[in-house]
């Protein structure tokens, strides 16, 4: 995203190269990236806590 903000349309992470042929091209890789983690992502509605003295 901070390459999209500066403008950049290369990127290169982890020894690997992409080039966007445009800013909607990029925008639409990040809309996906996002749509995935967020699909990703479980969240817990209920939390059941039990304990014990032992006895």
């Amino acid at each position: 995203m901070a390459a999209r903000y500066r403008g950049v349309r290369t990127v290169e992470y982890d020894g690997k190269r992409v080039t966007y042929a445009s800013d909607g091209e990029m925008a639409a890789a990040l809309a996906d990236l996002n749509r995935q983690i967020a699909g990703a992502t479980e969240r817990i509605s209920v939390v059941r806590i039990q304990s014990s003295k032992g006895l």
